[in-house]
Order: structure tokens, then C-alpha cells, then sequence
């Protein structure tokens, strides 16, 4: 719903119904994750998208009918065979999608999860997507760290769901939870979609350098909140790095330590060393590798600036466990030159090191395309 909100609103605020499409499950190599939407405005225009083009027809059709006679539904879509559905996936894969009416009317909570959602707070969003009683679909409860608002149909119900997706909400995922029709857990009914919405992970790139730049626009692009940082007041300058959120002049080293201390370093973080010099590069590896795991740390440099970068931070103590989480030289072999081919190179790296993909051609792989498991 994110990729969507900025266009729902207009029409909320002013008393009209939209038809919101969601991708609640997803099944082999469906293109798009539990999350993605497409909204149909009362005007009919088609904003977001489901299924990168497969089927995306089918549910503008649907989404209008929704928000016309305003009866949510649950469809599924996949490979066309003899006892398959009317559009097929041409990925060959198989999506659920919710269907359901929006308005102010049917989604009152919806204005307080935009300002959480632009606050940077996290907030997840469960919705009945089945339920034996038709009166149960689509109501919806908004779940917050330390409580719940909304009502899904039953005060069992509220208590079940909000208490389950905490987790959900704490590791910033989403995905569906099965209930009895009165929320009773270890039964069949109802099913539920929790979508859970994290603040954007952030992206920690050190050294102001022109590389940097290429990246923090890269970054940016990719949905990280980026941070540019560098000791050198000269160069770590706003106008330098227009792409990135913020541009820090301090030592990296206390700027990552004082950045872990306060919370605002996690398991999502991406993390890019690029001025390969040892003043900076030793003291700031040493605080990243000891800390609890950040997602990606890569250092940018010649092979033998690596072997010698190592070799420092053996001294400084670190164990092979340690090293072993740091990419370095940074990138895959893509053959990149400018600044803007390596900040590619970068990216694909940590996004196949989230994803577990291989970084090989997908002509010479046989397994399936998508991974569904993120790390």
C-alpha cells in the first residue's frame, strides 16, 4: 500500500471510494511480493502494479468493480491449464490478490497510518482477506509496537492478531496468519494479511569522493535512506551529494559507533567504505565488524589495499568470523569503469548477498528466478 498512498488520499479525504488490489501470497515465480498494490482511483485511473504487467488488465477490471459495488474479494491468479483461472502469469507463477473497497467509510484508520508511515514510525496493517461471515472482509486493525486499534469483528479476534503480529512488526515482515471465524487460534476460517511497514533501511556510505555520489544516487533510487560521511569538512558537503538524505562532517569511525549506540544501526543496514585509506577505513571496520550484524559491509579497493586492510584488523583483533562478513574489494565483477557502473556494481551485490542469489547470468541457472526467503 505504501507505493500507493500518495495517490489514495486526495479522494479519501474527499469522500470517495477507490478500488485497492494487493498481493497477499505468492507462489513459485510470481513477480512482485506480498505488499505490492495497485489502486483504482474513483476516476478510474490505475495507479501501482501487482504483477508487472501480467495481469494487471484483469485487476483494473476487478479493482473498478470493487469500488463500485464495494464486496471485497479474494482471486487468485496463475498458469492457465485445464483446471486453472480465466488470466494466466506468464512467469509462470501464482499470486493471491485482495480486492477491496476504500474509502473513508470502509477504512476510518487510514489517514493516522499515512502520518505513521510518513512519520518514519513503524506500523503494520492487518485485513481480513477471508472469513466464512462476508461481513468480516476487509476490516481492518492497525498494529503499532505497544498496541492495537480497529476492529476485525470480534474482541478475540482483535486480542489474537494483534498480539501474533508484534513479531511480524518488530522484524519487519509481512505475510498471512490463519484463525478459527472467532480468531481462535490452531483452527480454519478467517485468514488474515499483515503488512508490516518499517521506516526505510538506511545506507551508510563513508568517503565524499565522486564514487559516493553515483552511489548515494543509487541508494536513494533502491529506497535506502542515505548518509554521506566524511571527516574532511571540504568535501562532505550537501551540494556535493543532492541524492543523499543527510551529509555528516565527522570522524566515520565515532559517527557509525555513536549511530549503533542510539539504535539507528540494524540488520537492514547497507554500509559502503570507500575511501580506502587506512586512517579512516581500520578504525571504522573494526566498530562495523564487532558490531550485531549490519547487512552488508563492503570496503571499496585494489586487491592488494584489501589483503593489507586485513592484515590491520587481524592485528586490531578481529576474529575470521568477523572478516568473513566483509566485502571487500566491494562489487561484482561487471567490468565497471565510471563512478555511476560501480555504484551498480555495488548495489548488485548486496542485493544478491539479501536476496541469496548467485550474481551468475539467469541463462546459465536453471533453478527458479525469484528467492522467496530475505536475509
Amino acid at each position: 500500500m505504501r507505493d500507493v498512498l500518495a495517490a489514495m488520499m486526495p479522494g479519501w479525504h474527499k469522500g470517495d471510494t477507490a478500488g485497492l488490489a494487493t498481493v497477499v501470497s505468492t507462489f513459485k515465480s510470481a513477480p512482485r511480493l506480498p505488499g505490492a498494490s495497485m489502486l483504482v482511483t474513483a476516476e478510474g485511473a490505475a495507479v501501482g502494479s501487482v504483477s508487472g504487467g501480467c495481469v494487471e488488465g484483469a485487476v483494473y477490471e476487478l479493482a473498478t468493480q470493487v469500488k463500485e459495488d464495494g464486496t471485497p474479494v479474494l482471486v487468485r491468479y496463475g498458469i492457465s491449464d485445464d483446471d486453472a483461472f480465466a488470466v494466466g502469469l506468464t512467469c509462470g507463477g501464482i499470486i493471491d490478490i485482495f480486492v477491496e473497497p476504500v474509502s473513508r467509510r470502509t477504512f476510518a484508520e487510514l489517514d493516522a497510518v499515512r502520518q505513521d508511515i510518513a512519520g518514519e514510525r513503524r506500523v503494520g496493517l492487518a485485513t481480513v482477506i477471508e472469513h466464512p461471515d462476508s461481513g468480516w472482509l476487509g476490516r481492518h486493525l492497525i498494529v503499532r509496537p505497544h498496541g492495537f486499534e480497529g476492529d476485525l469483528g470480534s474482541e478475540r479476534a482483535n486480542q489474537a492478531v494483534g498480539d501474533d503480529t508484534q513479531g511480524l512488526l518488530a522484524a519487519g515482515r509481512s505475510g498471512i496468519l490463519s484463525y478459527g471465524p472467532d480468531g481462535e487460534r490452531l483452527d480454519a476460517g478467517m485468514r488474515v494479511f499483515f503488512a508490516s511497514y518499517a521506516p526505510p533501511p538506511r545506507m551508510l556510505v563513508f568517503g565524499a569522493i565522486d564514487f559516493a555520489s553515483a552511489l548515494a544516487r543509487m541508494g536513494t533510487f533502491l529506497g535506502y535512506r542515505v548518509t554521506v560521511c566524511d571527516a574532511r569538512a571540504v568535501f562532505a558537503t550537501p551540494a556535493r551529494f543532492p541524492d543523499a538524505a543527510e551529509v555528516v562532517h565527522a570522524w566515520p569511525h565515532r559517527y557509525l559507533a555513536e549511530q549503533l549506540e542510539k539504535g539507528l544501526v540494524d540488520e537492514r543496514t547497507v554500509m559502503c567504505v570507500l575511501t580506502h585509506d587506512p586512517k579512516f577505513d581500520i578504525p571504522l571496520l573494526d566498530v562495523a565488524l564487532r558490531a550485531p550484524p549490519i547487512a552488508f559491509v563492503g570496503a571499496m579497493g585494489s586487491r592488494r589495499t584489501h589483503a593489507d586492510r586485513i592484515a590491520k584488523l587481524r592485528e586490531a583483533g578481529l576474529s575470521e568470523e568477523a572478516l568473513a562478513r566483509l566485502h571487500s574489494p566491494v562489487g561484482l565483477d561487471l567490468g565497471a569503469r565510471t563512478p555511476e557502473e560501480t555504484a551498480v556494481s555495488i548495489a548488485a551485490e548486496f542485493i544478491a548477498k539479501q536476496w541469496k542469489g548467485s550474481g551468475e547470468p539467469l541463462r546459465q541457472l536453471g533453478e527458479r528466478i525469484h528467492h522467496d526467503e530475505q536475509h
